[in-house]
């Protein structure tokens, strides 16, 4: 497709296929967001000095964009982007079919020199190359602000009236111009738009087929053409980088030469632009570079070996238990399981399960508050398929995050802080089985006087604000269950 021309006419060297213009064309495109992105990154670290800058976007990228492309026109014949492609911009001669082909194999120089842009033709090509772009992204914003919305509610079958746009009694003439300005972007901005592309369509067509020299109406309407850098443009462009000292002339004392030249406003301002033509390039291949090394596997074993070397001290756990205290808690529970099996032996196993133990209810971590559980029935006493909420046959089990089996009514009800036996607790009426381990302590809900009457009244009885009544937590480890209800699973038995 690129000498598809040549099939045609005579082969033209110079002139650039339009799949190069495309990709210049692109490469053009992705410069303001990526710029804006960087700015949005760099805004939210020091958002004194970028948040206006990054909210008046549009007219600081324009302005700099003007600068640019103004010094990039005047030097190298091109914008930015198309000197990267080793393109330029000359105008065409009013002659017939606009070409000297032998003029330039023999006087290439001259007939640079004659293509070679003016002032004027400067400030056109700077119009179709900052002002009709910033124009278009001033609209486009508009037109997604004030009339999207009304043409996506007027598409889903809604009102195609709002009384909001109508003028005021007595408007302004700031009213009136936002009224006509809505006006235009809601009626006639989607022609003009489906125009301004059809348009370019129809002319990158054309250039396709050689049937004209210009890629795009703006080029056609101030008369330039967009061509191949030949061997003159390069020889032109050596010299203006490079220039050569007078002849007789001392290097050494020429005024402005060394870094104190180099570093002088008149000398910095070019030295700076022209370093833009290796910033791009550069920062493509920094891209590249960055994708290749978070897509590839060489960072992490390179992570992996760096961290091989590193001799860590083993970390310290706070709250172990020495060895003295363990062997004492070991003898402890040994005792106690010895006077349960003498109990048992004797056929006390009531009195066993109604004496009294001490209750050490997990604590809240972020509360600081005990937190009611309720413990797991003895074997004793019940079956494998007991509830140790409501101590009966387990009625459709449902599992907890933490392992145990509850019916599903019960615990449904507790991680909803709904469940009676919750309630009764919370209010002081501490209701429950025969073997629930009594609370002592501080705790201890009713005080009996001489007469044998509370002496407390319901008020005091309550455990709001020193007990968590369980909701949102197992009732039998007083672990957070995650998810809530939802995070229960139904169990076959």
């Amino acid at each position: 497709m690129e000498y598809l021309p040549s099939l045609q006419q005579e082969f033209d060297e110079h002139k650039p296929s339009l799949f190069e213009l495309l990709a210049e064309q692109q490469l053009s495109d992705l410069l303001p967001p990526s710029i804006r992105y960087l700015l949005a990154v760099a805004t939210h670290r020091h958002p004194r000095y970028l948040l206006r800058i990054l909210n008046s976007y549009d007219e600081v990228y324009a302005l700099l964009s003007l600068v640019v492309e103004r010094y990039y026109l005047r030097t190298f014949g091109g914008s930015f982007t198309e000197n990267f492609y080793s393109l330029k911009r000359e105008r065409v001669l009013r002659t017939k079919n606009g070409e000297i082909p032998r003029a330039q194999v023999g006087a290439g120089d001259p007939v640079r020199d004659a293509l070679k842009l003016r002032s004027a033709d400067v400030w056109k090509n700077l119009l179709i190359m900052v002002g009709i772009p910033y124009l278009k992204r001033k609209l486009d914003e508009g037109y997604d602000i004030h009339a999207a919305p009304q043409a996506s509610l007027v598409m889903g079958g809604g009102p195609r009236y709002n009384p909001s746009d109508d003028l005021p009694h007595n408007p302004t003439i700031r009213q009136r111009i936002f009224h006509y300005y809505k006006w235009f972007l809601r009626s006639v901005y989607p022609s003009v738009n489906a125009a301004y592309y059809f348009s370019i369509l129809a002319f990158n067509l054309a250039y396709l087929f050689d049937n004209t020299k210009y890629s795009s109406p703006f080029l056609w309407l101030i008369g330039t053409r967009i061509r191949r850098l030949g061997a003159a443009d390069h020889r032109a462009i050596a010299a203006v980088l490079d220039p050569k000292p007078a002849p007789g002339g001392n290097r050494s004392q020429r005024p402005g030469s060394g870094l104190m030249g180099l570093l002088s406003p008149q000398n910095m301002y070019p030295q700076l632009l022209t370093s833009l033509r290796y910033f791009l390039p550069a920062s493509i291949f920094a891209l590249k570079f960055l994708e290749w090394w978070h897509a590839s596997d060489f960072s992490r074993q390179l992570a992996r070996k760096a961290t091989e070397v590193l001799d860590l001290p083993a970390p310290v756990v706070s709250g172990l238990t020495s060895p003295a205290e363990r062997r004492k808690s070991g003898q402890e529970e040994k005792e106690k399981k010895q006077a349960e099996q003498e109990k048992k032996a004797s056929g006390d196993l009531k009195s066993a399960l109604k004496s009294p133990r001490r209750h050490q209810p997990p604590i809240s971590a972020t509360s600081y508050l005990p937190i009611f559980t309720v413990p797991l029935p003895p074997a004793e006493t019940s079956s494998a398929n007991t509830c140790p909420v409501c101590l009966n046959t387990l009625v459709n089990p449902t599992a907890c995050q933490t392992g145990y089996v509850f019916c599903y009514v019960c615990i449904f009800h507790w991680l909803n802080g709904e469940h009676q036996r919750q309630l009764d607790f919370m209010n002081g009426e501490g209701a429950g089985a025969p073997w629930e381990e009594e609370i002592t302590g501080d705790d201890e809900i009713t005080k009996k006087s001489s007469d044998g009457q509370d002496s407390d009244d319901k008020s005091s009885r309550k455990r709001g604000g020193k007990w968590e009544s369980g909701k949102g937590r197992c009732p039998v480890t007083g672990r957070r269950v995650l998810g809530g209800t939802d995070g229960l699973r139904r169990v076959l038995i």
